[in-house]
């Protein structure tokens, strides 16, 4: 039995999507070319090796193409639906980062502690946050490129404010996991004098005394991608 193609996969659902699923839709191999972003010549040949394969029926008069997707090359179809919808139901729903504890420059006990932070904190996350944050230096590429994505996301975010002389950045919490065992928040801040390598943690609790951590200990985060 001859498999579907990678190749005419688009091709199969530009199809699907003129009716050609119980229908002959009249198409032209140009169109069919800019629509799955192929030259002409490369959509005609498509066009051939579905017609080969019995994935599609032609009839051509002249110019003109009439196409319909048999029942083999539509069950070809549902067939690869139902592996990409198993695939993005299985996702994992967190994001896992690990890295070195490092000590910061204390600055995180100052902002943390100021009142346009602390009075935003208690509404929003319902607890003022231990003074200070956690440093975790992800050491590996592959984690400091995943926790870029966070910057898109939504999370809880604590406003800026200014206290008349100056103007602090807001900050998104995210909620988190440390070593399995210590609920934290991953915060993204709008401003900040550490490098793509560094990420920082916030909690109820002191996290270092909690955890028994010390510099240079081992820390694996989980962070659930928010819905």
């Amino acid at each position: 039995m001859t498999e579907l193609k990678i190749q005419h996969i688009l091709t199969l659902s530009y199809l699907l999507s003129k009716g050609a699923k119980h229908n002959y839709v009249s198409i032209t191999t140009s169109s069919l070319g800019k629509n799955i972003k192929k030259s002409q010549q490369a959509a005609s040949k498509h066009l051939l090796e579905l017609e080969q394969n019995q994935f599609i029926e032609r009839i051509i008069n002249g110019r003109n193409i009439s196409v319909k997707i048999t029942s083999k090359g539509f069950s070809e179809m549902v067939k690869l639906s139902a592996i990409l919808k198993k695939s993005l139901e299985s996702l994992p729903s967190f994001v896992e980062l690990k890295g070195t504890l490092v000590s910061g420059m204390g600055e995180g006990a100052y902002y943390m502690g100021l009142s346009g932070y602390t009075k935003q904190f208690k509404s929003k996350i319902g607890y003022v946050p231990f003074p200070g944050t956690l440093n975790v230096r992800l050491d590996q590429k592959i984690y400091q490129e995943a926790i870029k994505q966070f910057d898109t996301l939504d999370g809880v975010k604590i406003e800026s404010f200014s206290d008349g002389m100056r103007t602090y950045g807001w900050v998104k919490c995210f909620q988190a996991k440390l070593n399995n065992s210590i609920n934290c928040k991953l915060i993204i801040l709008e401003r900040t004098h550490h490098d793509d390598s560094i990420i920082e943690l916030i909690s109820k609790v002191c996290i270092r005394k909690s955890g028994k951590l010390k510099e240079g200990s081992k820390i694996s985060i989980k962070i659930p991608i928010p819905s």
